[in-house]
């Protein structure tokens, strides 16, 4: 049984659900918690699941590969995110793949209590409702923003892309992204070499200065 539930409800999925709770709701769910070592798949392309992975420690990559082994990352999900929501409500077969980036517990949620009527119309299910209404809206938006990077025509006009983004969600020049180097190439689908290559220019040009994942926009 899980006893930290001030933990559990720091979650944005649990926001306005009272810590007394959690317990009842958490076993309407079905919850059940399993630790990964990093780099270990949690979901498989092609699998179906009926359950909501939720992220209590560590991150998870949502990453798709192709044939040849070419990676595409979508998203990383840290403490407190949650993922295969879309995939768990509609019973589709997955189309990208879960995989832990560094050592992780996750809580896995079954869907089928959050899309049935509360038989007893409590407020903790409302709230759980408009939780995760909220989290798949946050993410179509993060999803159209990477739409917005790819849409542009160069690597160069990709990372500026990015990198705008970047400083406009942390409201100033100076910020750090979520990914390294071959994970920023995977997320904007170009070649690492040539996006190396490009910051350098970038850096040269005085448009902005990095150091690893840190960035300074200069005007």
């Amino acid at each position: 049984m899980f006893e930290n539930f001030a933990e559990i409800k720091s979650a944005p999925l649990f926001d306005g659900i009272a810590e007394t709770e959690l317990p009842e709701l958490l076993g309407a769910l079905e919850a059940r918690s399993r630790r990964y070592a990093g780099g270990e798949i949690i979901l498989n392309e092609g699998e179906r699941t009926d359950s909501l992975g939720l992220v209590l420690s560590g991150s998870v990559m949502i990453v798709q590969d192709d044939f040849w082994g070419n990676r595409n990352i979508l998203a990383r999900i840290t403490r407190g995110g949650i993922f295969a929501e879309s995939f768990a409500c509609t019973g589709e077969r997955l189309t990208v793949g879960a995989q832990a980036e560094s050592d992780c517990e996750i809580m896995r949620l079954k869907v089928e209590y959050v899309l049935k009527s509360c038989p007893k119309s409590c407020s903790a299910h409302s709230a759980l409702v408009g939780n995760l209404i909220h989290e798949l809206a946050r993410k179509n938006l993060n999803f159209n923003s990477k739409l917005s990077h790819m849409g542009k025509r160069t690597t160069r006009e990709k990372l500026l892309s990015y990198l705008s983004a970047q400083a406009t969600k942390s409201g100033k020049n100076e910020f750090d992204i979520p990914f390294d180097r071959q994970q920023l190439a995977d997320y904007l689908c170009v070649d690492r070499s040539a996006m190396s290559a490009q910051l350098c220019a970038l850096r040269d040009d005085g448009v902005l200065e990095f150091k690893k994942n840190h960035f300074i926009l200069l005007r």
